[in-house]
């Protein structure tokens, strides 16, 4: 089941399936795309995906899949490629809570999310090794970029998990936070998003999508960012800002 709630500009996006610590079937990945769908239609200025129960998402719901006739090209290429592709380029920052099991498809999420917080419970690698399969969603690119090959390679031929403080110490995601903290610390950190200058706050996100996918050397990212901010100065939130800035108060950012 996937719950979506709207409050102050924020939307929240809850996988809420803890008997199965929340691995994601055909159906689910359908809902949690048109999640998605209402949340942008809704205008929302900041998104938190997080998970009810002991973990985020343990990945695949594989309990009725017969491996003789198992479509994962289906599955993967047709279903979880498309949305993470939507999840990445939504229109406003994007925060994601992980904790406990963050494995397979649910460390995809995690990679398509703009800012990640983790519990010190979370648990992240490939535990793939166990049933003959490989890391996917996206897995190896960020532990590559990450990690490097021998560490990554380490992850994937152990099935060792890392813990969140682990995870967040080699660089994969922003920041770590104890259990009973973390929760907190990312709703607060998307509000302050949502109030802040989002229009600005989304060109950078473009941008950095931009210069990752195309492997921009520095003078090309310079050039893209000089435009990008050309663009900016025809917004309201530009112009409030340095209003702002120019009375020593604070701005009133819309967001446009």
């Amino acid at each position: 089941m996937i719950d979506l709630t709207i409050a102050d500009d924020v939307a929240t996006i809850a996988l809420n399936a803890p008997s199965k610590l929340n691995s994601l079937d055909e159906q689910a990945l359908h809902d949690l795309g048109s999640a998605y769908d209402e949340a942008e239609a809704a205008g929302v200025r900041a998104l938190v995906l997080r998970g009810e129960g002991l973990a985020f998402c343990a990945g695949r719901d594989i309990s009725g899949v017969d491996p003789r006739d198992d479509d994962v090209i289906g599955y993967l290429g047709g279903l979880v490629t498309p949305l993470l592709r939507r999840m990445s380029t939504f229109p406003a920052p994007t925060f994601a809570v992980a904790h406990g099991a963050c494995l397979g498809v649910g460390l995809g999420l995690l990679i398509a999310t703009d800012v990640v917080y983790v519990a010190e419970s979370a648990k992240i690698g490939s535990p793939f090794a166990a049933l003959g399969a490989t890391l996917d969603s996206g897995g190896h690119a960020l532990f590559l970029d990450r990690l490097g090959a021998h560490k990554t390679l380490d992850l994937i031929y152990t099935g060792r998990l890392m813990s969140g403080s682990e995870a967040v110490e080699s660089g994969l995601f922003s920041r770590v936070f104890p259990d009973d903290e973390v929760v907190q610390a990312v709703t607060d950190a998307a509000a302050t998003a949502a109030r802040g200058a989002t229009a600005a706050f989304l060109a950078s996100k473009q941008l950095i999508a931009r210069i990752r996918d195309e492997r921009l050397a520095l003078w090309d990212s310079v050039a893209i960012e000089n435009a990008a901010q050309a663009a900016l100065c025809d917004t309201s939130d530009y112009r409030e800002g340095f209003a702002a800035f120019q009375a020593k108060r604070r701005p009133k950012f819309q967001g446009r």
